[in-house]
């Protein structure tokens, strides 16, 4: 799953899982659980990126016997897509990526229903966390979502094993 907060990934993520059957894997729904709704608490700086790395660890397990799995990441930046790409591929399984867009001005009242809505479910987040996020956020081309060869490694690794290894510490190769 591929989109910013607020864009209907996890939505999106249920029906393909269940038209599928297929395992989803949402981070989200594993952060307050374990670390509490303060995600910008400095005590655990690199939470996420280590409960994502096992996660992803889980789906390479998943993936090779057999079943789908629909990551719900949200996978903001072009390079976090295209090592999850070549670890599917390089288990052999295919990789297909969804793309959730999210006008700003409709991102912004979703948020602020779903606090309102569901608080024990979500993070505080403000509107500059959402602008921040929104100039981060690296928007999919067609290139990436027809599932064209992957562009090589970024500068300074060797392959995509290693960028991702290093994106995700927890990854367990």
């Amino acid at each position: 799953m591929v989109g910013m907060v607020g864009a209907g990934k996890t939505t999106r993520a249920r029906q393909i899982a269940a038209e599928r059957r297929a395992v989803r894997l949402t981070p989200d729904e594993w952060m307050i659980p374990l670390f509490g709704q303060d995600f910008r608490d400095d005590q655990y700086p690199h939470r996420r990126d280590l409960l994502e790395g096992r996660l992803l660890s889980v789906a390479l397990d998943v993936l090779r016997a057999g079943v789908d799995v629909v990551l719900d990441f949200g996978c903001w930046a072009k390079v976090e897509r295209s090592a999850l790409r070549y670890l599917a591929a390089s288990i052999g399984a295919e990789c297909e990526l969804a793309y959730v867009p999210l006008p700003q001005h409709e991102q912004s009242r979703r948020v602020r229903a779903r606090w309102e809505d569901t608080p024990h479910t979500t993070f505080p987040i403000t509107d500059d966390d959402l602008v921040g996020w929104r100039e981060r956020f690296e928007i999919p081309g067609a290139e990436e979502l027809e599932g064209r060869p992957l562009d090589p490694a970024p500068d300074g690794f060797a392959d995509w094993r290693h960028f991702a290894v290093q994106r995700w510490p927890s990854l367990a190769l």
